[in-house]
Order: structure tokens, then sequence, then C-alpha cells
């Protein structure tokens, strides 16, 4: 599916477990540091935290990610902000995972809204995290998913 709205990044992934397994690996620090990124997370509305990445040099990305959990509903939905935390003029988004049982597993939607249409630094950010988000991020967490017992 082709994305024309240059603001957002939409990603819809088909998981073969239950939403329970899926909404642990989104919510608990130590299984988010094993498949996405380390950092202090609690699924706790108001709660800021950090996780850190590695920098990215063409959009002077810092590698450190500013974020408060907005909204949360277990098992269901979790959104926070995201920010470069060392860049308080870049980007300044959400990222809302949704989660919906189907057959024996969990559709996973994952919406990154945010991104300004007419800055050619943020569309180069959505460009490289819409891949990144796609081919990376969620391939890690299915393989977390396989092989956490």
């Amino acid at each position: 599916m082709i994305d024309d709205d240059l603001s957002v990044i939409h990603v819809d992934q088909f998981l073969a477990h239950p939403p329970d397994r899926v909404w642990q690996a989104l919510t608990d620090p130590e299984l988010l540091a094993a498949w996405f990124m380390p950092g202090d997370f609690a699924p706790v509305v108001g709660h800021r935290c950090t996780f850190r990445a590695e920098p990215i040099e063409a959009t002077s990305f810092s590698g450190l990610i500013a974020c408060e959990v907005l909204e949360v509903h277990p098992e269901q939905l979790l959104r926070y902000s995201w920010a470069d935390a060392h860049r308080p003029d870049g980007l300044d988004s959400t990222v809302t995972w949704t989660l919906r049982p189907e057959g024996r597993g969990t559709r996973l939607f994952l919406e990154h809204r945010g991104f300004d249409p007419d800055d050619p630094v943020q569309q180069l950010s959505r460009t490289i995290m819409s891949g990144g988000w796609r081919s990376h991020v969620l391939r890690r967490l299915e393989r977390h998913l396989a092989t956490a017992g």
C-alpha cells in the first residue's frame, strides 16, 4: 500500500502470537531492549522516558529519543510522543501501536505521525523510518516473539 500522506507512516503487520504476548513485548522495558531499543519505558500515562538508538548524521538525529506515554489501553492501544531529545526544533511526533486479535494471532498497526511535508530533513527521516519500521523493527519483533518462550 502506498501512503500519500507525507505526515505519517502506516504499517500493518500480522503476528502469529496472541495480543497479550505482543503487548508484553511492546511494554516491558527488558523485552523492548531485546528487540527494539534500550530505554526506561513504562506503560503509564504521563511517564517520560528515553530510547537510545544509533545516530543518523544525514538527518542530524542524535540517537536519543524523548518520549512521553500519552495513552494506554492494555492489549489494545499504546501511544507515546517521539522526539529527538537533543533537537527541540526537530521532529515532534507520535507513535501509536494498535493491537487487534485476528484468528490465533494479532494484527498490529503502527502509526508514526507528525512529519512536516514541507521540511526536507523530516521527509528524509520519514523515508528512513518508514523502511526501518517495516523491514527492521517489526522483523525483529517477529523474531523475538518466535524465539522468546
